[in-house]
């Protein structure tokens, strides 16, 4: 992972004094001056690799900048980490939090680092897939997701971290709403996906459980020296609430880019999903739906709905560089992309396209 960072981005350093003292209060073992690398990757919180003394940690804060009053909340997100720890193995475990704003000018978290590899849009140097390899690697994706969507919440004392009844109107409502807060005029206006998304909502999910929301290979470490199939992370706890299991699925596959779709998509790819032997999203969902015993879903409505959300926060970020919010230049492209996922999307509701 040390090797996937950089020296912070312009505008986006830590007070480096502010931190070692900190760190000297929050780490028994630490007298020193730490050292700070940034993770490049991401669109919403940052993450930076924080070196004090002989260990690596990693420290979550929210973006630079205007930002949403309700977003990046730092605290929820390191108390599900506390929570979910010692039930998820795969959670990493929390060692700070710092609410004091003063320190670095957000509230901030500090967790372990796990060495590992994080698959990007290529496969990392080194690490080589064939198609045995690939196809047990997704179903490992998918036994790791299905494993969260089994955790005891009320035992972990997360039975108040969501409201399971309502939840997928809340999502579709919610996020038109912040659809057209972002709108600008380059992009669709997605009032007819809107409409159908509203109209197709399925009912409450009697089995609701503690969903991911952002579960996808990027967010998932995969154990080094075991020809990258074993699974030891998963990261970013963001937007992990209480909800329809489902609808967390649909959100994975909205990042899901098979070989066979369509080149507008293959160029909004992000992770190496188009491999061979990497399961197709019918593939996927034939799996979990077996695993999870829930036959005879259709799911037309979850991964349309998974790319309308994916289209949204495309835009919200989007926006902020169109306002001037922010200067990363990463996101100048973002509108093309909130473009591509809102025409699939509305395919897939129109019946012109299928999963």
């Amino acid at each position: 992972m040390a090797s996937e960072t950089r020296a912070p981005r312009e505008g986006e350093e830590l007070n480096a004094p502010a931190l070692d003292a900190f760190l000297r209060g929050a780490l028994p073992a630490f007298d020193g001056t730490s050292s700070v690398r940034q993770f490049p990757g991401g669109a919403s919180n940052l993450t930076y690799l924080i070196s004090a003394g002989d260990q690596d940690y990693v420290l979550r804060r929210p973006p630079f900048g205007t930002k949403a009053a309700s977003a990046h909340d730092m605290e929820r997100e390191y108390r599900i980490l506390s929570a979910l720890h010692p039930v998820y193995p795969y959670c990493p475990r929390p060692v700070a939090w710092c609410g004091d704003a003063t320190v670095l000018g957000e509230p901030f978290y500090l967790m372990e680092k796990l060495p590992g590899t994080i698959l990007r849009r290529e496969l990392p140097d080194g690490l080589a897939l064939d198609e045995g390899a690939a196809a047990a690697l997704c179903r490992n994706l998918l036994d790791v997701h299905l494993e969260l969507h089994t955790v005891d919440y009320a035992a972990a004392g997360l039975e108040d971290f969501g409201k399971p009844e309502g939840y997928v109107g809340r999502q579709v409502h919610g996020w038109s709403k912040r659809y057209r807060a972002a709108h600008t005029e380059d992009v669709p206006d997605n009032e007819e996906l809107m409409t159908w998304l509203a109209a197709q909502m399925p009912a409450d999910d009697p089995r609701p459980a503690l969903i991911h929301n952002d579960y996808k290979f990027d967010n998932v470490v995969l154990e080094n020296g075991t020809g990258g199939l074993r699974i030891i992370g998963v990261l970013d706890w963001e937007m992990a609430t209480l909800g329809d299991p489902l609808m967390d699925l649909g959100c994975s596959l909205a990042y899901w880019i098979e070989a066979a779709d369509p080149p507008e998509m293959m160029a909004a790819r992000m992770m190496p999903t188009h491999l061979p032997g990497m399961m197709t999203r019918r593939e996927l969902i034939a799996y979990y739906l077996e695993r999870a015993d829930r036959a005879g879903v259709s799911f037309d409505f979850y991964y349309a709905f998974g790319l309308f959300r994916l289209a949204a926060i495309v835009q919200q970020i989007y926006v902020r560089f169109v306002r001037g919010q922010t200067t990363d230049r990463r996101f100048a492209s973002f509108g093309q992309l909130c473009t591509i996922l809102s025409r699939r999307a509305a395919a897939v509701a129109g019946g012109t396209a299928s999963i």
